[in-house]
């Protein structure tokens, strides 16, 4: 009987609702949830592991390193058949990326946690843990980076984004879909990951924000990001890649300090492109010197080039992670 290791880092699939603010706040052990998940030791031996209990949005990029590498040291035991990983919804699409950046193995590891607290009716954490061992199990599970169970469904970690607040299936991949099901214990994959990188660091010590462009922007923003001291800009752009005229000079400026200028499209499918040449178009942007990160959406995008700065802070370089 294979061994998987589940490393529970809190989220909504450990949270009940308290009585005296009637909201749910942390509160479900790791052994109490397996408990939760009846018939799955006639799979599989699990061996549990607790490397925080916090809400998603607590999670820095400092946590998501360490995480990476506490899973590593777990995927390095011979014993271990694969890890699933519980993490809150709001930010697990960032972490999951930088963890599949982050570690080179064959063995699965797969993200998971909950769309319902414990206290609610329709409570899916431990269905989702359940389909996640499962999927661990399977041999076709090796070597395809990590993945994103919600549901039944297999995504990967690079492809796949949070598309509702509440749905049971929020996680899913624009225009490819999922790469395989997990169905009566039986995992099934239809594709393969488009993508394969890594940027393996030890530290992250590179810091990016994210600019959210709309109609009318101008370059203030962009002029904070370079005051404070920003290595990388990332910049949600309109449509194809586009951006006000008025958010030029600030490009430019980043430009002339050799800050790497991202850019990714607002929209929530498709990918960025030199099609448009007038003031602020994508292929004006382009000739500029700024990098097009194809259809990469923002909170991913910044997650590489943060990896990607703290690894070499060389413009070359990190065109080279965004531009195929």
């Amino acid at each position: 009987m294979k061994k998987v290791a589940v490393v529970f880092n809190g989220g909504t699939i450990s949270m009940v609702v308290d009585e005296k603010i009637h909201a749910a706040v942390p509160g479900l052990s790791g052994e109490q949830i397996m408990n939760m998940v009846s018939g799955i030791e006639r799979f599989a031996e699990v061996e549990s592991y607790t490397f925080s209990n916090v809400p998603s949005p607590h999670m820095t990029i400092e946590d998501m390193l360490k995480l990476s590498k506490y899973i590593k040291n777990i995927l390095d035991k011979p014993d271990i058949a694969g890890v699933v990983v519980t993490h809150g919804t709001d930010t697990l699409e960032e972490t999951a990326y930088l963890v599949d950046l982050t570690i080179d193995s064959y063995k699965p590891i797969i993200f998971t946690g909950a769309m319902r607290s414990s206290s609610e009716l329709g409570y899916d954490g431990p269905f989702n843990l359940a389909s996640s061992i499962s999927a661990i199990l399977s041999e076709e599970s090796q070597n395809r980076g990590v993945l994103v169970c919600f549901n039944g469904e297999l995504n990967s970690a690079s492809e796949v984004t949070k598309m509702s607040t509440m749905d049971l299936n929020a996680f899913r991949t624009p225009t490819f879909g999922p790469i395989g099901i997990v169905d009566n214990n039986r995992t099934i994959y239809y594709r393969n990951n488009l993508k394969s990188e890594k940027l393996i660091v030890d530290s992250i010590n590179a810091k990016v924000d994210l600019i959210k462009c709309v109609a009318g922007e101008d370059s203030g923003l962009i002029n904070f990001c370079l005051d404070k001291g920003d290595n990388g800009i990332i910049i949600e752009a309109l449509g194809r890649g586009n951006v006000p005229p008025k958010m030029i000079p600030g490009i430019q400026r980043a430009i002339d300090n050799k800050v790497p200028i991202v850019i990714v499209s607002r929209c929530f499918e498709g990918r960025v492109f030199e099609s448009y040449g007038y003031l602020g178009g994508g292929k004006y942007l382009k000739d500029m010197g700024v990098i097009l990160a194809d259809n990469l959406p923002g909170q991913k995008a910044r997650i590489k080039l943060l990896l990607a700065l703290s690894k070499k802070q060389d413009i070359d370089f990190v065109r080279k992670q965004f531009e195929y």
